[in-house]
């Protein structure tokens, strides 16, 4: 097994956990939400934030030396996705646990 950073753990945490907001609220919140919530933009917008999320964990659960890469994408992904559940409102957790996942993801990718 790789060694694995403090700061590279708390990180993979944060994409899990932030995997599993946007996943949750999207398939359970949203869809009984309705109106702006289940607009195909914002939707979409919350299924690729977690599916990044859950790349970004994975690669760097794996080693890869391409977590950067991931983790660089991941950041931008959950700013968007924390902005727009922002603008939909009634989506406080998400866009917390968006904006923690992007700036553990932003410190992973530098």
């Amino acid at each position: 097994m790789h060694h694995m950073s403090s700061d590279m753990q708390a990180c993979i945490d944060e994409c899990l956990r932030c995997y599993q907001t946007c996943q949750s609220m999207a398939m359970n919140h949203c869809l009984e939400m309705v109106g702006e919530h289940v607009e195909k933009r914002h939707f979409t917008l919350m299924s690729a934030c977690a599916e990044m999320c859950r790349t970004s964990a994975h690669m760097m659960l794996i080693g890869s030396e391409h977590h950067k890469a991931t983790c660089r994408a991941c950041a931008e992904i959950c700013e968007a996705c924390a902005a727009d559940c922002e603008r939909v409102g009634d989506m406080q957790e998400c866009v917390d646990a968006c904006r923690r996942c992007a700036e553990s993801c932003r410190k992973m990718a530098a």
